[in-house]
Parts: structure tokens; sequence; C-alpha cells
């Protein structure tokens, strides 16, 4: 396993205060571009411990995600992660995104495989002269540059993996090459990402793993999501939501309350940090992160 360097990301991820964080997406044009930008400033002066930055669905929008996180990492106080995938790029390839990562000055990554071009239930196809598993992206991020390296996790299992045990154990297996923090998918049961967090331990492994949450604004837009992700929306949220389907704002309400719900239950259980999936808005996340605050939370 690589020598773990000291990182104040990590440190803050094993310290026991709560940390939080923020995701965002690459705009498709100008006008997307100018609202992330926007809430990319609302959120800074909240001062989260790190911000990151995603490829599209089937590894797109590499070129844009690069630009946007070296620009984070250039024009604001926040620490960016760069994502990067195994879709449809050689080992050249990635060695390349890495080296612009490095030059920017972003020193963390988050490696991951990456969905299929087909979407998550469509066979793997691996590049030809690319990697296969996110683990290869690990060791390549430590021998490309002084990156510290987060990886995903998936409270309710990869889709290709044999049963949850097995998922557990390449997250481990990814720990032991050197990744030093998980992020998980979006899910909605906290007794999910508990689970996961007990099977990791089981294994020996203690390395962070930081609940992805995502709040339902627009129940079509976090369906998709979940469908992508290959998170189950749970039939009590349905229940909760659907009655109300036809209400925006409403459902927007009953949203955030979940979400906010899903935040207290997990830090509870000991969760190290909230990652927010933002959607690049802001105004979601500032009330949740409010109410946490003021109970204490964070």
């Amino acid at each position: 396993m690589p020598h773990a360097l000291p990182d104040p990301l990590v440190d803050a991820l094993l310290a026991p205060k709560p940390t939080f964080s923020f995701e965002f997406f690459p705009p498709k044009d100008d006008e997307g571009e100018a609202l992330l930008w926007s809430t990319i400033a609302d959120l800074e002066s909240l001062e989260p411990t790190f911000v990151s930055v995603t490829y599209g669905a089937g590894g797109t929008s590499q070129e844009r995600t690069v630009r946007v996180t070296e620009r984070i990492a250039q024009e604001s106080s926040m620490v960016p992660v760069g994502h990067l995938t195994l879709v449809g790029q050689s080992r050249d390839d990635l060695e390349l995104v890495l080296k612009q990562y490095a030059s920017a000055g972003v020193k963390h990554v988050l490696a991951l495989r990456g969905d299929p071009t087909g979407g998550p239930r469509a066979p793997w196809q691996t590049h030809p002269g690319g990697l296969e598993h996110a683990i290869e992206l690990v060791d390549l991020a430590h021998q490309t540059g002084d990156f510290s390296v987060g990886v995903a996790a998936f409270p309710e299992g990869h889709p290709d993996a044999r049963d949850r045990d097995h998922d557990a154990q390449v997250l481990v297996a990814k720990a032991n090459a050197g990744a030093q923090f998980a992020i998980t998918q979006l899910f909605f049961r906290a007794s999910d990402y508990v689970e996961l967090v007990e099977r990791v331990s089981a294994q020996g492994s203690d390395i962070p793993i930081v609940p992805g949450i995502m709040p339902i604004l627009n129940y079509g837009q976090v369906a998709r999501m979940a469908e992508l992700s290959g998170a189950a929306i749970p039939a009590e949220v349905l229940e909760y939501i659907e009655p109300v389907i036809d209400d925006p704002a409403e459902v927007r309400r009953r949203g955030v309350e979940l979400a906010t719900q899903l935040c207290r239950d997990v830090i509870a259980a000991g969760a190290p940090g909230l990652h927010f999936i933002t959607l690049n808005r802001s105004k979601a996340s500032r009330e949740i992160l409010e109410t946490l605050k003021g109970e204490g939370l964070l």
C-alpha cells in the first residue's frame, strides 16, 4: 500500500466532528456554467471540507469536468476532488488527465470505474488499452502523482457485485490498494449505509465512508438518478412523496425533510461527514445544513 501523505481532507474525515461537502456536475452550456459558478460562490462561504465534480453518464463531459475542477482549484478557496472514470479511456488517457489535475494543483481524485455507456445495467466493456477495475485506477493515481485517492461505495451493493458481502470486499481491496476515503452513491435508507459500514469494518477496514445525500426536490429527476445509480426508492419514501406529486412545492418540502432526517440518522450512526449531491443548486443544501447546525450536529 502506498505511503499515505499527511492530508487535511482525510484528517478531517477522521476527526470527531462530521464534515460536509458538495458535489457538482459539469454544465452543458454557457447558461449552465453561469448557474454553476453562482452556486459555487454561494456555497464557498460555508467552508465545505471539499467539493467534487462528476463525469457525465457513460464517461461523457470529461473535458468540462477537468476544466471546472481546475478552475475551482485555481480561483476558489475550496478543495476540489476531481472525478476520473475508466469509461472510454486508455491508460495513457487516464495518465494525461491525472497529470492535468496535478499541474492545476488538484491533490485529490475520486477513482471510479464508471457506468458502461449503455447505462448501469449494460455489460461492462473495457476500453482497448484501458483498465477494467477501479482498483487499477487507484494504483495508477498513486503512480502518477501525490494524490489522495477516494473511491465509490454502494450502500445497496454495486449492480455487478455477487452480493453485498462481495461488494464490501471490493471496497476493502481498494482501501488496501491505497484508497483513503470513500463516497457513497445516493441512497434513501440509513440502515443501508450502516450495514455497509458494518460489513467493511467486519473485514478489518476503517476507511472513512462518506454518505452521499440527495434531497428529493423534483421527483422525476431523482427517480432517474436513482435508476442510473442502481438505487431503489423505498416504499416508505414513495408513500410520503407520491400523494403530493402534483404539488412541486410540497414535494420539495417533504424531500428536504426526508433528507434532513437521513442526515441525522447517519450522523447518529457515526458517519464521518455528509456529501450533498447538489445538482448545481445551493438552496436545499443550505437549508439542510442550517437545520443540522442549529441542532448542534455539524
